[in-house]
């Protein structure tokens, strides 16, 4: 029973809740969280949380950092969007995410590229090899028409009710999201153009990036677009954030091609004259 009847009762019940863990949260410090990754220092974590099924998170990360998305249950989806987290007007563009690689399917040596033509992010590891860059998340009228319920709060919330959400709390809007990436359920585009659904490689899959930019860090955990499932099905997702550094010019994919190589120029131009 809570006792609640005067401002001792209330202070008393609200600390006898102290201790107390959910089963879907950030763990404070982060190297106190269950998950850590093989082979990551503990004491180097800045982020550990698992997001719910239909849930979201948002994280500002500096850079360098390295971040890794895990699938236990071969049912997540990691809907993700990138902003500068010093000029948040410059943010994950997917066009050029597809165009500047010349390849349109997300994995390992990657980039994830602004307009700007900057690299945001690069994929630096990858167990899954199902992941999309066409179909973007999901939206409250698909929802509602699919599931009959697209609160944030609901049985079967969209992901660009969460975007919205988690975009608030960074003093952005819905006008400020642009189209996102997913990982773990993967879309393959046939002969005709039509785009198939993979679904996931199974329990256990991860994702690893590395930030190659101060990054504000949007995730909406929710079912995928295409998924023909009937129902609203969507695993935990398992986020971790370690501290790193960049891309350096001594690595392979700083000069893989010509292209990346100029995205990579663009990028240290930037944040070296930031002092970062």
């Amino acid at each position: 029973m809570h006792l609640t009847d005067s401002v001792h009762s209330a202070r008393d019940d609200a600390r006898a809740q102290g201790g107390q863990a959910g089963e879907w949260m950030p763990y404070l410090p982060a190297s106190a969280g269950p998950h850590c990754p093989p082979g990551v220092d503990r004491a180097a974590l800045v982020w550990a949380e698992t997001v719910a099924p239909g849930g979201y998170t948002h994280k500002v990360v500096a850079r360098g950092s390295r971040l890794r998305f895990d699938d236990p249950t071969g049912d997540a989806c990691a809907h993700l969007l990138l902003f500068n987290a010093l000029e948040p007007v410059e943010r994950l563009n997917v066009a050029d995410t597809q165009k500047i690689p010349w390849q349109a399917y997300l994995g390992v040596n990657h980039p994830l590229l602004s307009g700007d033509g900057r690299i945001m992010a690069v994929v630096s590891g990858d167990s899954s090899g199902r992941h999309d860059a066409f179909c973007g998340t999901t939206t409250d009228a698909w929802n509602a028409r699919k599931y009959g319920d697209a609160r944030p709060e609901g049985p079967s919330p969209s992901g660009r009710g969460l975007f919205v959400k988690a975009a608030a709390k960074h003093g952005l809007n819905r006008r400020d999201l642009p189209p996102s990436v997913s990982f773990f359920q993967g879309v393959r585009v046939q002969a005709d153009g039509a785009l198939t659904w993979q679904g996931s490689a199974g329990p256990g899959a991860h994702v690893e990036l590395v930030a190659e930019m101060p990054l504000l860090v949007l995730v909406a955990n929710v079912a995928h677009p295409l998924d023909p499932r009937p129902g609203y099905v969507v695993g935990p997702l398992r986020v971790h954030a370690w501290r790193g550094a960049a891309t350096g010019p001594d690595e392979e994919r700083f000069t893989a091609t010509p292209e990346l190589h100029r995205a990579y120029l663009n990028t240290v131009d930037y944040c070296e004259a930031r002092g970062l």
